[in-house]
């Protein structure tokens, strides 16, 4: 029987949602029964998410070295990750209930890249977002949402959009120059509202 591990899928995430990952693992980790000392330890892993999460405001501007440093602390912060990560493979040996409650995903669950995938393009005129979702069948609408260009904290921060019955929509009057996160929730009869997606930045042109 294969043993069940951690799944290394957050190597390949964008770095936006590296941070949004990594404080969740952290959250759950927090006062966790199951893992009463981590190592490296929750203060490290937050001081070095936080540290790069400042760096991706700095990088904003677009320039070389903000944008350099950014890339730097996001190597430093998965390295971390993926240290943290064989140290919970070792102490819980398999165990999937102690496993599940870390939160990172697991060799035998689907991994998060593999929820519907949303892509931001510029509109055709300054202020607009074109949002293409991945269609899901049978999906009878698509729930849209955007939160400006800070990570968001809670669910009641996010602001519905629109809710269309096409799998693709254009966001309009946008301030150019800020940045966004959008997501979108599919409709079906089979799962009600879906979980939203995995949210994307974009900035504004």
């Amino acid at each position: 029987m294969k043993t069940i591990k951690v799944l290394f899928d957050f190597a390949t995430f964008t770095i936006p949602i590296k941070v949004l990952f990594f404080r969740n693992i952290i959250l759950k980790l927090t006062n966790n029964p199951y893992f009463l000392t981590c190592d490296p330890t929750l203060a490290d892993l937050k001081i070095a998410v936080d540290a790069l999460e400042a760096a991706i405001y700095a990088a904003k501007d677009g320039g070389h070295t903000p944008i350099s440093a950014m890339h730097d602390k996001e190597k430093i912060v998965t390295v971390m990750f993926k240290n943290l990560a064989h140290n919970i493979d070792k102490t819980t040996n398999g165990d999937e209930t102690k496993l599940l409650s870390s939160g990172f995903n697991l060799t035998n669950q689907p991994a998060l890249n593999d929820k519907a995938v949303l892509s931001a393009t510029d509109g055709h005129r300054s202020g607009t977002m074109k949002l293409t979702a991945k269609a899901k069948p049978k999906a009878g609408a698509y729930i849209w949402q955007k939160h400006p260009g800070n990570l968001p904290l809670s669910e009641s921060t996010w602001e519905t959009i629109t809710t269309t019955t096409q799998a693709s929509y254009l966001v309009e009057d946008l301030p150019p120059g800020t940045y966004w996160y959008f997501r979108y929730a599919a409709v079906t009869p089979d799962e009600g509202v879906t979980d939203f997606c995995q949210p994307i930045l974009k900035l504004v042109n």
